[in-house]
């Protein structure tokens, strides 16, 4: 399903990290949708969302998120190259990895954890490709996805943050995450993108 790339505004602001990873499940859209909001005009990172979707749900994150933010937000698109300054969204029914040569791949392979896209294979694939320049977020949600996920970014030497499950539509996901004992920052909704922009201006967890 290859396409036309497409680019989006490149920061030259130098940071430690090069990547935000946000998994979502139930709840989501509206946890999303705040924090794009509050996100800066320009982002010296990329961020890369995964959120459960129905496999026929097309491009209605993207359009959702779009209004919600003045940064570029993609429905990727198989080798579409990774750039600081863009929202990018795992497309329904596709698992999204990153190659090495910073382009991203989908993916048909079967679900995992009852899910395509699974928050586990982006995150593994993230901590892969960005080791310890690789943010990982999980918020809302039903199931325990993005568990392993956060563990592997942890392990190479990334920072791990949870939704406060206290503040969450549905607190199973962060909770799990949680009680895994796989997560540096426990954050609340409205804290999110305050604390991650901290975290991008220090470089440090």
């Amino acid at each position: 399903m290859a396409r036309a790339r497409r680019s989006s505004p490149v920061s030259t602001v130098a940071a430690r990290f090069d990547v935000i990873a946000i998994g979502a499940s139930w709840g989501g859209v509206d946890a999303l949708g705040k924090i794009v909001h509050q996100l800066p005009e320009a982002l010296s990172v990329a961020m890369v969302i995964v959120q459960h979707q129905h496999a026929y749900s097309s491009n209605a994150l993207q359009r959702i998120l779009s209004r919600r933010t003045g940064l570029p937000v993609f429905d990727v698109d198989d080798k579409e190259e990774i750039r600081p300054g863009g929202i990018y969204i795992a497309p329904a029914n596709y698992h999204l990895l990153i190659e090495n040569d910073g382009s991203f791949s989908l993916s048909l392979e079967a679900p995992v954890n009852f899910s395509r896209p699974s928050i586990d294979v982006t995150f593994n694939s993230l901590a892969e490709r960005y080791q310890r320049r690789c943010i990982g977020v999980l918020l809302t949600g039903a199931n325990d996805d993005g568990v392993d996920g956060l563990r592997a970014i942890r392990k190479h030497g990334g920072v791990t943050i949870a939704q406060d499950p206290a503040t969450a539509e549905v607190p199973v996901m962060p909770e799990a995450a949680i009680n895994a004992g796989v997560v540096d920052h426990v954050i609340g909704l409205t804290e999110m993108v305050p604390f991650l922009m901290q975290l991008l201006r220090d470089g440090k967890a």
